[in-house]
């Protein structure tokens, strides 16, 4: 029945048998059922009761802000004799349809958290409350236009454009341009294309954009999106226009990434496939069916071999024109979220859901490293741009983890151990991103907070907030900006200069 929905989520409805399903709705509803039957035998007498627990907790509410704003008051009268009046003071909302600022809250979001008595972070990184971090709001740029959240968002290679996803059937291509951002709000239609992933008579809420990826030289855009299709826009001639869809997959698409070559485009799926099209012919060239659950990342090695993970615990590596994997690898005890090849293509990490990320070689059937200092799942990871075959070769290769216990780790590649634990946020951690150079790590939370960390210190030196959580980060190619998309249908570009 439609109602039975209700009781699911989408990843049960993604990961579990239908037998399971019914189980779960099946107990749900007689959970429910008792509990309306508790409720209407207290319900007459509970009204009032309830009217003046409400009140009670209001004024109690109230006493806290007060107090609250108190101790703020104090604080914010000391800091500013340390410091220029100007430089990091809250601006004010103008016309919010027009040239909207945002409100540098750092500061006194941090402050709130530990007057209520939050987490304190670990030793040996710099907390969140560490005002003078704070980015300015003139540093600032606000892009509005979304009417969802913005799940992805990617720089172009060569051009001052950033790709944004969104829930909202749409990718957006917008123009920023080079050097400091103005503060401020970019409103649509100035300087932005909107890419429509949805016909007016078809159903808006399957075609989320979930990922999407730039090709090598900037050329063309790829979008996934929930409906199962590809999608190739380009940028040149008539930016955005609609170069092919390519239709395949029986399931939404979570991964989607070009070869260097950019002849290829790889996407995984829900529906346990990946698929390699031929971008000449817009046509698919070969389907991987090694999977036993959803696909959930992809990632070239090189022009022709990739890896794959799923939610079956397994890593598949697969070559083009062969039927088989050419290497498998087994040791995760829970789903595996993502993977990535390091730059010269030679170590292939992976995490997952079991707490651990774990650093695997061609050469070995077994994992080189197994790392374990996180307590909860793993959510993403990222190589530095840095040691021999890149173009930082004289800085150690580090491999960032990010966990929903919070916290980021930097590993020792060679030892397998932490050089240092990142523990600023407050929130489980959904994207973290090396800048160019790889010197700074970018990282975004579902606490609101982005941080730009020392990669040689493990320390923060720079912190924004926003107002919702954020879905993912990415530095621009120079390295002077980094992009943020949130839950709340907006993303930042935030001006970085050391």
């Amino acid at each position: 029945m439609d109602e039975d929905f209700s009781f699911l989520q989408p990843l049960d409805l993604i990961t579990k048998e239908p037998n399971e399903l019914h189980n779960i709705v099946k107990a749900k509803k007689e959970n429910l059922s008792q509990h309306k039957s508790e409720s209407n035998k207290i319900v007459n007498g509970s009204t009032h009761d309830n009217a003046r627990r409400e009140h009670v907790q209001e004024r109690e509410k109230e006493r806290k802000e007060k107090e609250n704003e108190q101790r703020l008051e104090k604080i914010r009268l000391e800091k500013e004799k340390e410091q220029p009046k100007d430089e990091y003071k809250e601006t004010q909302h103008t016309d919010q349809n027009h040239t909207e600022k945002h409100e540098d809250k750092t500061t006194v979001e941090n402050l709130n958290n530990r007057a209520y008595g939050g987490p304190e972070p670990m030793e040996i990184s710099q907390s969140p409350m560490s005002s003078p971090n704070d980015t300015p709001c003139r540093d600032v740029k606000i892009l509005k236009g979304h009417s969802s959240e913005v799940f992805a968002c990617a720089w172009n290679p060569s051009a001052p454009l950033l790709a944004s996803g969104s829930g909202d059937s749409t990718a957006r291509i917008w123009k920023i341009a080079d050097g400091p951002c103005d503060s401020g709000v970019q409103n649509e239609p100035v300087n932005v294309v909107v890419l429509q992933h949805f016909k007016e008579s078809t159903n808006e809420k399957s075609k989320d954009v979930t990922t999407l990826d730039w090709n090598g030289d900037g050329t063309l855009l790829a979008t996934g999106s929930y409906d199962g299709q590809a999608r190739i826009w380009s940028r040149d001639g008539s930016l955005g226009e609609l170069n092919s869809t390519l239709n395949k997959h029986k399931g939404p698409i979570f991964s989607l990434k070009w070869n260097k070559k950019g002849d290829y485009l790889l996407s995984g799926s829900v529906d346990k496939t990946a698929i390699v099209w031929n971008i000449k012919t817009g046509e698919w060239k070969q389907l991987f069916e090694f999977h036993t659950g959803p696909t959930l990342d992809v990632d070239w090695r090189n022009n022709v071999t990739f890896a794959t993970c799923s939610t079956d615990k397994m890593i598949h590596v697969c070559k083009i024109g062969e039927n088989r994997p050419v290497k498998t690898f087994s040791g995760h005890q829970d789903e595996v979220n993502a993977i990535k090849w390091d730059p010269t293509g030679s170590l292939l990490a992976s995490c997952s859901d079991d707490h651990t990320a774990k650093i695997w070689s061609l050469k070995q059937d077994n994992f080189l490293h197994d790392l374990k200092e996180h307590v909860k799942g793993i959510y993403t990871i990222r190589w530095s741009p840095t040691g021999p075959g890149t173009n930082n070769p004289n800085q150690q290769l580090v491999l960032a983890s990010a966990s929903f216990d919070s916290t980021i780790k930097l590993w020792d590649v060679e030892l397998g151990s932490v050089l240092y634990s990142l523990s600023g946020h407050r929130d489980p951690v959904y994207s973290v991103a090396f800048s160019p150079n790889g010197e700074y790590l970018a990282s975004g939370s579902m606490d609101r907070f982005v941080h730009i960390w020392s990669v040689k210190e493990g320390k923060i030196v720079k912190t924004y907030t926003g107002k919702g959580g954020i879905f993912e980060v990415n530095w621009s190619k120079d390295g002077d900006k980094v992009a943020a998309c949130f839950s709340n249908n907006i993303v930042c570009v935030l001006d970085f200069r050391m």
